[in-house]
């Protein structure tokens, strides 16, 4: 065979272009042995590739069904509604609670406020009671 001949078949190999009758005339070439000097590198490649083709694999493997992913992904989204809607719910109650709170707060200081007024009219009506009872007090001296 050409040196040339190989050399070019040897470039086309290596950019994906040759046909399957080129890869053979390559591979009976460089299983041979009369390689030329420059091209030795490629002699074990083609060598590794007639080796591989008769290997074959004897190992059982053991296989699983595959298990689908659509099913887990349905009880992800009814977990994920389920943990939103009692996130909601839990979230409506403390509202509540908290609103209950600042109502409460609001109305116990408006009664706060009234009780105090209160007493501040209940003082004031207790000092026009003592000045009268004192009043009251002179009134019965002087006709006694």
């Amino acid at each position: 065979m050409e040196l040339a001949n190989i050399e070019k078949l040897v470039e086309k190999y290596l950019n994906a272009e040759t046909s399957l009758q080129e890869e053979t005339t390559l591979k009976n070439y460089f299983t041979e042995g009369n390689v030329a000097p420059h091209l030795q590198e490629y002699e074990s490649m083609f060598n590794y590739f007639a080796i591989a083709k008769d290997e074959t694999f004897t190992k059982t493997l053991k296989l699983e069904p595959k298990k689908s992913k659509k099913r887990n992904l349905k009880w992800l989204s009814v977990a994920a509604s389920v943990v939103l809607l009692v996130s909601v719910f839990v979230g409506k109650q403390q509202y509540d609670k908290n609103l209950q709170r600042k109502e409460a707060q609001r109305i116990y200081a408006q009664v706060s406020k009234g009780l105090e007024l209160l007493s501040t009219n209940l003082r004031k009506g207790e000092q026009a009671v003592a000045t009268l009872h004192t009043y009251e007090n002179t009134v019965n001296k002087i006709l006694k």
